[in-house]
């Protein structure tokens, strides 16, 4: 029988990655980027982020212009050190993804950045999301894949592959966890799990021309100089191959078709059927 799977509270004190307040900067630096190439500048819009923990992305999202910014978690010492730094500028609340403490229709952006394997529904929270955001609303998505050959949180090849009781066994053999909390699901079951909205990929793109999305740390030092003129000469269809093995996806829905409105891109981004 399967383990019922209970929320992961206070997760920032086992996770010390989401005190990494560098790594967490650099990481929304990019969010903005493809979120004001895809929508233009955040100025005055009510901005929320799903998962904010400690609030560092919530507070370069207010520094981005938002309005107001909203940070959601249901992480409570997360919360507690977030408001105690960036309170007077974000407005942070503990909640429920499946119950967001918003009205409908009331929120311009929200950003759910490499949460979903971390929720025990998330489909139910992807569909709460729909609900709050505005018609012309746009949601960032940071997207981990089930079949990324290297599992980002314990840094053990194949893991995610594996079948629940084998990963328990193999985290476990590891000397990580005492088990593998984490579901990732596929590139399908991603689109399957944001059918109701219209999906952009934009992680080619950002592989591609990292400098130009603020995600230079994705290809540091020489080497990564060299990935990247790779990338941005190899045929689109080459690319296309790839991803399903691209361990992280970076998209943007929205609840009605849209375009990008940034410049063009080498590697443009496309609509994920």
């Amino acid at each position: 029988m399967s383990k019922e799977r209970v929320a992961q509270l206070e997760y920032s004190e086992f996770q010390s990655a989401m005190l990494d307040e560098q790594k967490r900067r650099r990481k929304a630096a990019k969010i903005i980027a493809v979120l004001e190439h895809f929508h233009g500048p955040l100025d005055g819009l009510t901005v929320g982020d799903v998962g904010c923990s400690a609030g560092f992305i919530a507070d370069e999202l207010a520094g981005a212009g938002a309005g107001h910014t909203l940070g959601v978690d249901i992480d409570v010492p997360g919360l507690r050190k977030a408001a105690d730094r960036f309170g007077e500028r974000v407005a942070f609340v503990c909640g429920d993804g499946t119950a967001l403490p918003f009205p409908d229709k009331s929120i311009d952006v929200l950003v759910f950045n490499h949460i979903y394997e971390h929720v025990v529904d998330p489909d139910a929270v992807v569909a709460d999301m729909h609900r709050v955001l505005k018609d012309d609303g746009v949601l960032y998505l940071g997207l981990g894949n089930k079949l990324g050959i290297m599992e980002p949180h314990y840094k053990l090849p194949f893991l995610s592959y594996l079948p629940e009781k084998l990963a328990d066994r193999y985290v476990r053999a590891s000397g990580r966890a005492d088990h593998y909390y984490e579901r990732f699901r596929t590139r399908r079951g991603l689109r399957r799990m944001l059918r109701a909205f219209h999906v952009w990929d934009y992680s080619i793109p950002v592989l591609a021309a990292p400098t130009r999305f603020a995600g230079s740390e994705l290809f540091p030092g020489a080497v990564g100089r060299i990935a990247q003129a790779v990338l941005a000469r190899t045929p689109r269809a080459v690319l296309r191959l790839m991803l399903p093995l691209v361990p992280t996806y970076l998209w943007v829905a929205t609840k009605n078709p849209r375009r990008p409105r940034g410049v063009a891109l080498p590697q443009p981004p496309e609509r994920v059927q």
